[in-house]
């Protein structure tokens, strides 16, 4: 709640962050706060307006925010509390009528129980992700480029958007891939798309005009509202927006790289969504492919963002060529591996940039139930399965990608479809309660000899990936010996739990077959050392 003292200044829209008209005000840590400031007389080049506020908490941390336009000669201070207290704010403004403006802000505990606070770089393992209030965060990512499009036809609401995401958080999938805009792709058997699942070359821009006949001197002020919507029920849904703010490979009719256009296009969209707790960067998807522009222009525009985000969200890049290069300047290490080797990839990966996160955004593998948009290297749900397993058993993180949504085919309503057809959405499902039951966090990938892949801590707990093919678990483990063990199978198809026997391990040599009762292809061995 959101008050001015003695008076009550509240407009609020649901699902949207709360509208202020007042200079003394309260709010919640890490919710969305829009603070609102008029000038009372028009200006002819808003865009061009320097403004935003410096907030000052009572023990002196302070963040500086750029302010966005919003029509109607509003400018807005899009905050998010990260710390509770006394914050005071004074604008800054290149206009003289908007600077000077000053207020207090109470922040107050988040009551909202599942509310976590950004993602943030693990304080205690570095190649770990958690929430700001340490809670592990096992980031399984799902890809809807196109989400943008669902209804922007809908100025009430967006009821497509809200039923493919309530289908990505029942599947256990915490963030999502998606541009802030997209037109058309070049590729996929658009003929079989029904058309209301066909979302290519959208009649909405965020430019002036269209993306055929763009009016680059001006940006859609109604287009970023719709995205506000947008960004703001993923967060009420607990869903990270990776959000990559160009894209070369999907026809869009950018202004011209570092023009006036392109920065103004760039900064505002940093502006307005650096607030979201939700958010991470993401510059480009495929930031080096189709000769659009070079590591220079990536490395600008990275800086750029660093200097305009006062709430410092994560950021990297769609291409490991670029952050293999300059490590430094992303958060975390993004590759997009298609190889069938992926495991051994992914660990040269992470054993190369031992101090950060590593993201396998795009590998290959690309689950078809109907028709083809893009096969990649795999397509078959059990294969793309076991590639996850194989990334996530290297230490690293991974996505998922369902053709009949990744790209501008998307179909919001995936189970209304005949049986055949739907997605297996639910593999991923108990992929991500695998991964609930057993902290990721403190497990690290091993090879011992000769055992299937691992992830353990080296104490207590040991998790043993057993790929189609492999009829047992058998290897050496040394550090198991004299150690009493329990035993338990997990189905990753089914997603049952089977306990087997306890053991003691008298000798190194471990020999541990599956019960019959699994048939899925693939398996996993939980070793959980008991006394």
């Amino acid at each position: 709640m959101l008050k001015k003292t003695g008076i009550l200044v509240l407009f609020v829209l649901l699902f949207l962050p709360t509208f202020i008209f007042a200079e003394n005000l309260s709010c919640e840590k890490w919710t969305v706060m829009d603070i609102q400031f008029k000038a009372e007389t028009t200006i002819l080049a808003p865009f061009d307006v320097h403004m935003g506020a410096v907030l000052s908490r009572e023990d002196g941390v302070s963040m500086t925010i750029p302010a966005f336009y919003n029509d109607d000669n509003t400018w807005i201070v899009r905050f998010c509390p990260p710390e509770r207290g006394k914050w005071t704010y004074e604008t800054y403004s290149s206009f003289p009528l908007l600077a000077g403006r000053k207020g207090v802000i109470e922040v107050t505990a988040n009551t909202k129980a599942d509310e976590h606070g950004p993602v943030v770089i693990s304080k205690k393992y570095n190649q770990k992700f958690e929430y700001a209030d340490g809670t592990p965060y096992f980031l399984l990512a799902f890809e809807l480029d196109w989400l943008f499009a669902l209804d922007w036809k809908n100025e009430n609401d967006i009821p497509k958007t809200k039923s493919i995401i309530s289908e990505v958080a029942a599947h256990g999938f915490n963030q999502v891939i998606m541009n802030v805009y997209a037109y058309d792709a070049g590729w996929g058997d658009k003929e079989s798309i029904a058309p209301e699942n066909n979302y290519a070359r959208p009649g909405v821009f965020p430019y002036g005009g269209s993306n055929e006949n763009p009016d680059y001197s001006t940006l859609n002020i109604d287009f970023f509202k719709h995205l506000d919507r947008v960004m703001a029920h993923l967060n009420e849904k607990e869903i990270i927006s990776h959000l990559m703010i160009y894209v070369w490979n999907k026809k869009v009719n950018w202004a011209e790289p570092n023009s006036k256009a392109d920065n103004m296009y760039f900064d505002y969209v940093v502006k307005r969504y650096q607030a979201f707790p939700n958010l991470i960067w993401d510059i480009s998807k495929e930031a080096l492919g189709y000769g659009h522009n070079d590591m220079g222009y990536i490395t600008d525009r990275i800086d750029r963002l660093r200097k305009l985000d006062g709430h410092g969200r994560l950021l990297s890049v769609h291409d490991y060529q670029y952050c293999n290069a300059f490590p430094e300047k992303v958060d975390f290490i993004s590759i997009q591996h298609w190889v069938p080797n992926i495991y051994d990839a992914t660990r040269r990966v992470k054993d190369k940039h031992a101090s950060k996160p590593i993201f396998n955004i795009e590998h290959g593998g690309y689950e078809k139930s109907m028709h083809s948009i893009f096969d990649g290297a795999y397509n078959d749900p059990v294969v793309c399965l076991d590639r996850n397993y194989k990334i996530v058993f290297a230490g690293a993180y991974s996505t998922y990608y369902w053709q009949n949504s990744a790209w501008y085919e998307v179909v919001s309503r995936p189970f209304d479809l005949p049986k055949q057809k739907q997605p297996k959405f639910s593999y991923l499902k108990n992929f991500a309660d695998l991964f609930s039951k057993y902290d990721f966090q403190i497990l690290e990938p091993a090879q011992f000899g000769f055992t299937p892949y691992c992830l353990t801590d080296y104490e207590s707990i040991y998790l043993f990936y057993i790929p189609d093919g492999m009829i047992k678990v058998a290897g050496d483990v040394r550090n198991l010996v004299g150690k009493r063990v329990s035993v338990t199978w997990y189905d990753p198809l089914e997603g049952r739990y089977m306990q087997d026997e306890p053991r003691t391990m008298n000798a190194p040599w471990l020999s541990f077959s599956p019960p019959t009762e699994i048939t899925s292809p693939m398996k996993v061995m939980i070793l959980e050392v008991v006394e």
